[in-house]
């Protein structure tokens, strides 16, 4: 009976545990802040804000991607296509975008409705 009892509680815990492990590794989120010396002086980021249009937003988020890849540890598996990440553009707008091709100089996609503008942030 009393062994029942602790295996029951072993297993609950165990499930606890690995749920736990899990959200923890599901919600990183990367964020670039594109004010950094590395990414400040790039083409297509300079006066990139959520205001700018679509494409330029897209290259300017392709452009900040490649570069995080060539300065991580993995260059080959950070970013990979379908990853999300946070962009803070220059001005401090920022907004949510997700790669779909990490080849392409369009490869990144704005996440809808998830632009925030330089304005709200500082409230």
């Amino acid at each position: 009976m009393n062994y029942r009892r602790i295996l029951h509680g072993a297993k609950f815990w165990f499930w606890v545990a690995l749920f736990v492990a899990y959200s923890a590794g599901a919600v990183g989120l990367v964020m670039i802040d594109t004010y950094e010396d590395r990414y400040r002086s790039l083409s297509k980021v300079q006066l990139t804000s959520v205001k700018a249009g679509a494409d330029v937003r897209r290259a300017g988020a392709s452009q900040v991607a490649a570069v995080y890849r060539a300065q991580s540890g993995m260059p080959f598996a950070s970013l990979p296509a379908g990853s999300t990440f946070q962009v803070v553009w220059p001005d401090g707008s920022t907004e949510t975008m997700v790669i779909m091709d990490p080849t392409s100089p369009l490869g990144a996609e704005p996440v809808k409705h998830s632009q925030v503008t330089a304005a709200d942030v500082a409230r």
